[in-house]
């Protein structure tokens, strides 16, 4: 999976459409990042931006709405219910898939350089950004808004994080941080009594409820302030409503760190407190987008409490995720549209392909698919049925001592078997790299440069996927040896050509690998390249040799 962060950029303005349009082309206008939603208040004025795109991209773009929104908002005119202090009020920027907080936290910082030094206007930074524990929080960085933020400037203890201490009174200032992914999960419930909802609420939320006396009173500390009582779950934010529209109540969470509180620990603490009341709990919902982590969590979590392996595919872990929260209770739940890494993921016109219909297109007149693809997907077939092999075996009786390892097997396996798979497609397009800059004008001597230059990087990448083949077929290799080795002996000859074709894998990326470089003047790449591949094959050559003769003595046994 790609590297991919979510930055979600506030606006001061939510009722001039032209100004919230022209905002939301700013932030549209790179190309790998993509806005997946723009939502309006007239009352708060304000409008909160959803994009998602590599790290670069999203700073880029947010860089762009806000130059943007310092030519279109003047704050000074600005009138609205939502606290604010500036025109893009507050820009967080969110970890969704490879990337890690760290890494965000260098994104926010980029950003308010930029916005400090080219648009001149005071940043400061909050959440895991924050230069200090008192700028931490958003509500503290903010206090006096707007109005108050030409006094705060002068204020040494309030000096901005980035950016001149001096007010800017058509700008403003920005607040620009890095925060954990913020899941909006509501839970239902089989009643209309908001109160029954809210006690729930009241149970699992960190911030808990009032403790009380045998009175009922209010416990209150030595220094006189009330005593809380905290609740079940950390980084959980909830409250008791009634929807009109479903009929029925609901427990409303916010959950601030999926981490701390899995979306599956979450609805099972939920209805250990629903029955506590004599309810019942009837699905849930996901309010806008989420990332798959915390659904693939889900549905392992599901998958492990019926006594099976977690090794499954990942969309099927996705559906047992789904059902098992009633995540369709109230409308269909569409993955595509709800996780967000499904918005990124390439197309796979090979892979997606009916099995006679790919080996139909192998067969064509077109060099490509060619033997690298196949490669990949004999790979992606040997981790299959290794997977196969251990999931058959996690669960049988007489091999309890393996179940683990096999379970934890089995995951390792379907990991390669997505990044063999994808590499099917990817063999293709690499190749096609080469046949493009091939294809390059030559007539001048600056042409035939700029040609030679990328047909050496498109020659590296050609050799890059099928040697990634190889190594990843390897990997399916030694899991084939191990389900051979400790799995069901009924599955013995499946961990035998499980261990022929992820051979044919290893090899058949290791023959694409020599041939692209042929056209490589990179030398150190080329000897490292031949190098490795002498290793990979020689390598897969012996294992396979033993899991071939383990599987025979044991048909002849």
């Amino acid at each position: 999976m790609a590297k991919l962060v979510e930055c979600v950029p506030n606006f001061s303005e939510g009722r001039d459409r032209g100004v919230i349009d022209a905002i939301a082309a700013a932030l549209s206008s790179v190309s790998t990042v993509k806005l997946l939603d723009v939502d309006p208040g007239a009352d708060t004025n304000r409008t909160v931006y959803t994009l998602v795109g590599d790290p670069d991209g999203v700073v880029e773009a947010a860089y762009r709405g806000a130059a943007k929104a310092s030519e279109r908002i003047d704050m000074a005119r600005h009138q609205g219910a939502h606290p604010r202090i500036g025109a893009m009020d507050v820009c967080p920027f969110v970890p969704v898939s490879e990337v890690s907080m760290d890494e965000c936290v260098a994104l926010a910082h980029r950003l308010g350089d930029r916005l400090g030094a080219e648009l001149g206007v005071p940043v400061y930074f909050y959440e895991h950004a924050a230069s200090s524990p008192a700028r931490r929080s958003l509500a503290d960085v903010r206090a006096g808004e707007y109005e108050g933020l030409e006094h705060r400037l002068k204020d040494p203890a309030w000096r901005p994080d980035r950016g001149p201490a001096a007010f800017n009174p058509r700008y403003g200032a920005s607040v620009v941080g890095a925060r954990d992914f913020l899941i909006a999960y509501n839970v239902n419930l089989n009643t209309r009594d908001r109160r029954l909802a809210n006690e729930i609420a009241l149970n699992i939320r960190e911030g808990g409820r009032l403790k009380r006396d045998a009175a009922g009173q209010p416990v209150v500390d030595e220094h006189g302030q009330k005593v809380k009582q905290p609740g079940r779950l950390k980084a959980v934010r909830a409250i008791g409503w009634y929807i009109d529209q479903y009929r029925q109540a609901q427990v409303s969470i916010n959950l601030l760190n999926y981490h701390a509180s899995p979306l599956h620990v979450v609805f099972e603490t939920v209805c250990e407190e629903a029955a506590s009341l004599g309810l019942r709990v009837t699905g849930s919902e996901l309010v806008g987008l989420t990332p798959l982590e915390p659904l693939v969590a889900a549905g392992r979590y599901y998958v492990r409490r019926q006594g099976k392996s977690a090794g499954v595919a990942e969309r099927e872990l996705v559906e047992i995720a789904v059902r098992s929260l009633g995540l369709d209770q109230l409308g269909p739940f569409d993955a595509k549209k709800k996780v967000i890494e499904y918005h990124f993921t390439p197309a796979a016109p090979l892979a997606s392909l009916p099995v006679d219909r790919l080996v139909d297109e192998v067969s064509s007149e077109s060099p490509a698919p060619g033997g690298g693809s196949v490669a990949a997907l004999a790979g992606a077939l040997g981790a299959a049925l290794a997977a196969m092999v251990a999931n058959l075996t996690v669960g049988k009786k007489g091999y309890e001592s393996t179940w683990d390892e096999l379970a934890a097997l089995a995951e390792r396996a379907q990991g390669l078997k997505a990044r063999l798979t994808a590499a099917v497609d990817a063999d293709t397009v690499a190749f096609n790299g080469v046949l493009e800059a091939m294809r390059l004008p030559k007539a001048t001597p600056d042409q035939e440069a700029a040609r030679a230059a990328a047909l050496e990087q498109a020659n590296q990448e050609a050799a890059r996927v099928p040697l990634d083949t190889a190594r990843l077929s390897l990997e399916a290799l030694e899991l084939a040896e191990r389900v051979a080795a400790i799995g069901s002996r009924n599955s013995a000859t499946d961990a035998g050509v499980a261990a022929l074709v992820a051979r044919a894998g290893v090899e058949g990326g290791a023959l694409n690998v020599l041939t692209n470089l042929s056209g490589i003047t990179e030398k150190a790449f080329a000897n490292a390249s031949r190098a490795e591949v002498t290793r990979l094959i020689e390598r897969a050559r012996e294992i396979e040799r033993r899991v071939v003769e383990r599987v025979l003595e044991g048909l002849h046994a």
